[in-house]
């Protein structure tokens, strides 16, 4: 059958259609996604915007419109941190509705961790043995550890790359004192949560999930995305430490020209760096393995095992 998934994300709004059946390899038909950016619809008092309501409705509409053309059979639509803790997500998911008939659910940052780690589980296999899970996210990070499919610690928290850009690193670029106390903030926030993973012990593989993992390897010297999905990539802490000084100096423009690095997403590289650096080397990990699949493949595959 034809699934469509619909991921309300802080950055971009972004519809997967694959082929998938239970017991199989969900393989994707075709994306469709928007640049929205919800974190920068916020008001002050953290509401969104009703411009930012509006450009959302639109799109999902659209999505349906994509899906249907697609034979999507099923639709499931989803919301993280963006709408998530607005003061206003209430309203804003029923305004969606009302103007689409999608139903948007709310995933709890819980969630999120606990479906990426399954599909991380899944694309790595058994053999992966204790698995750790990062995911960078636009408005939150996710880890996860465990040796089953549903992982034994799940963590979010407020450490996305658009929510530390926005929050911690005011000017383009930021000042070096301005660099200095958001990586202390992020290091600090990090470490008050470190406690369910230590007590796990160390993992046997350590995974990175997201489009901000994905680009922060590819600056490093990982291979690009014309050689697939399956081509083998990883992100090394040592590497990263050594270009993050230089990321931390350039300008946006400046970003958007290294290797992987979209325009939209040139900001939040920074943000993106400084966390994944204190990630790896507050959890003691000198190489993270880049996962093609995260979040919505996890809604995928969760699906198709209730189908079955």
């Amino acid at each position: 059958m034809r699934l469509g998934v619909i991921d309300v994300g802080s950055n971009t709004v972004h519809l997967l259609v694959v082929d998938a059946h239970p017991g199989a390899q969900p393989l994707p038909a075709s994306k469709h996604k928007i640049d929205l950016r919800l974190s920068e619809h916020v008001t002050d008092d953290g509401r969104i915007a009703d411009e930012g309501r509006d450009r959302l409705a639109a799109f999902v509409l659209e999505c349906t419109e994509v899906a249907e053309d697609q034979g999507v059979e099923d639709v499931r639509a989803f919301v993280t941190s963006a709408i998530r803790e607005a003061p206003n997500g209430v309203e804003v998911l029923a305004h969606v509705r009302e103007a689409t008939g999608v139903p948007l659910d709310v995933l709890s940052g819980e969630e999120e961790a606990r479906l990426t780690f399954l599909a991380a589980r899944r694309w790595f296999g058994w053999s992966a043995g204790t698995l750790l899970v990062a995911d960078i996210g636009g408005g939150s990070l996710e880890l996860a550890q465990g040796i089953d499919e549903d992982p034994d610690v799940a963590v979010s928290l407020p450490l996305g790359a658009g929510r530390v850009t926005r929050d911690l690193l005011a000017g383009d670029p930021p000042t070096p004192d301005t660099v200095r106390e958001a990586r202390r903030k992020v290091r600090a926030a990090i470490a008050a949560e470190l406690r369910p993973l230590a007590k796990a012990g160390a993992p046997d593989r350590a995974v990175g999930t997201s489009k901000t993992m994905r680009s922060l390897a590819r600056v490093c010297g990982a291979a690009p995305s014309g050689d697939g999905m399956y081509a083998e990539r990883h992100l090394d802490r040592e590497a990263l430490s050594e270009r993050l000084p230089e990321i931390a100096r350039m300008s946006a423009a400046e970003r958007a020209d290294l290797p992987g690095v979209s325009g939209p997403r040139a900001r939040q590289l920074l943000a993106g760096a400084i966390v994944a650096e204190a990630t790896m080397d507050l959890l003691g990990l000198d190489r993270l393995e880049i996962c093609p699949w995260a979040l919505r493949e996890g809604i995928i595959l969760r699906h198709l095992d209730r189908m079955s």
